[in-house]
């Protein structure tokens, strides 16, 4: 299945998505990937799914930013463009657990093993020297810094790490849980119906959760709501939880709202 994002008139995305789609290694290290967090671990997929959700998360919660006036990181530090920041949320979404083909355990380090010449080689096509060493690195800081408790230090590593965490509808959950084991993972995972990326109202940008069950602020709890605490975008995020009934549903939630680092 090949990548698709919305890339509007980034002509850098699209040259980025047409490598991406070309690199057979790369879609084998996906299909790997899931080997081990599918068929060994019993957890839910890491592979092209997972790359597909991320890596358009990512982009919609950059552009809702950059419309509200927040610079990315390789814009105000490097002086390069909202475009090229939308090539390092994409690619490092496209790298991000390709460490799970070697292991689960620490594959957030084995992804920047595998990352780096691959990063290089992609965008070596697309860019010269210095931007070249440039992109490479903030696409491998994102890379790392999704591990849940690694501090981010860009916008762009921030949007990574929160958009991986969003990848939890039903049967989806980050969170491992023994298969056919009745417990709160188990229960929790199946009860987020819909995860949805919205302009927010009072910070840029609004993420709710529709739930089937209350059991699914597990998931918000121990994964969305760490992860944002350990980005560098938590004060532009909103978050609400709502469980749906057979009526018209009912809020039965709201969560961080006034959730500050």
């Amino acid at each position: 299945m090949p990548l698709k994002v919305s890339t509007k008139k980034n002509t850098k995305l699209v040259s980025l998505l047409e490598a991406v789609n070309a690199d057979d290694e790369l879609q084998q290290l996906w299909s790997v990937a899931n080997v081990n967090a599918m068929e060994r671990l019993g957890m839910s997929d890491h592979g092209g799914v997972h790359i597909q959700i991320v890596a358009n998360a990512c982009v919609k919660i950059l552009r809702l930013l950059v419309a509200a006036g927040v610079e990315p990181s390789v814009v105000a530090d490097h002086g390069l463009t909202a475009d090229d920041a939308e090539v390092v949320v994409v690619l490092a979404a496209c790298l991000h657990d390709t460490g799970m083909s070697v292991h689960r355990d620490h594959h957030e380090t084995y992804s920047l093993i595998i990352g780096y010449p691959k990063a290089r080689s992609i965008l070596g096509t697309m860019y010269a020297e210095p931007e070249l060493t440039v992109m490479t690195s903030e696409v491998l800081h994102a890379v790392i810094a999704h591990r849940q408790n690694e501090r981010c230090l860009t916008i762009e590593a921030g949007i990574l790490k929160v958009a991986d965490a969003l990848d939890m509808t039903e049967g989806r959950s980050r969170i491992p849980f023994e298969a056919g084991e009745l417990n709160i993972h188990a229960v929790s995972a199946m009860a987020v119906s819909d995860v949805s990326i919205k302009k927010g109202k009072d910070r840029p940008v609004h993420v709710e959760i529709e739930m089937n069950n209350s059991s699914g602020i597990f998931q918000v709890d121990e994964l969305l709501k760490k992860k944002l605490a350990s980005s560098s975008i938590a004060s532009y995020v909103e978050v609400s939880a709502r469980i749906e009934s057979e009526g018209e549903g009912e809020r039965e939630r709201r969560l961080l709202d006034v959730y500050k680092l």
